[in-house]
């Protein structure tokens, strides 16, 4: 599968930076669409694997979570285009959806009776119909 939705994690720590930005709060300054760069950290001290998710402001907004990061940062690694976009936070996890092949990604439809709604609610989360399948 090219196209996915992945949790981004760690929303609530505070970055390193000599501002301390704070993650939670540029999520929320972000609108559902957003443009959304993922840049592997391969000398992570923590994890080598990690994805960082950055905000279309550079402000960075989390990771990747640990069971998607692997694949998602060797095909990144390997040349593959990413194109990612803001989807939504929902409690302590906030969602991008990514497209790999260089075009934009695509929300997936509503769910769950939702469809005639003229837009999504912020909060809301649309996961795949049928989940991803792509070897993870």
């Amino acid at each position: 599968m090219d196209e996915l939705t992945l949790a981004v994690v760690g929303i609530d720590f505070p970055n390193e930076d000599r501002a301390r930005s704070n993650r939670r709060f540029e999520l929320l300054a972000s609108a559902i669409g957003d443009p959304v760069v993922l840049r592997p950290e391969p000398h992570n001290r923590h994890d080598p694997h990690a994805v960082a998710v950055f905000s279309a402001r550079d402000v960075q907004v989390g990771y990747l979570s640990a069971e998607r990061a692997p694949l998602v940062g060797a095909r990144i690694r390997r040349g593959e285009e990413a194109r990612a976009v803001f989807q939504g936070i929902k409690g302590s996890v906030a969602y991008i959806r990514v497209r790999f092949g260089g075009e934009a990604p695509t929300m997936p439809p509503l769910v769950d009776g939702t469809a005639g709604r003229a837009a999504p609610e912020p909060d809301d989360f649309h996961p795949d119909p049928e989940g991803p399948e792509w070897g993870a």
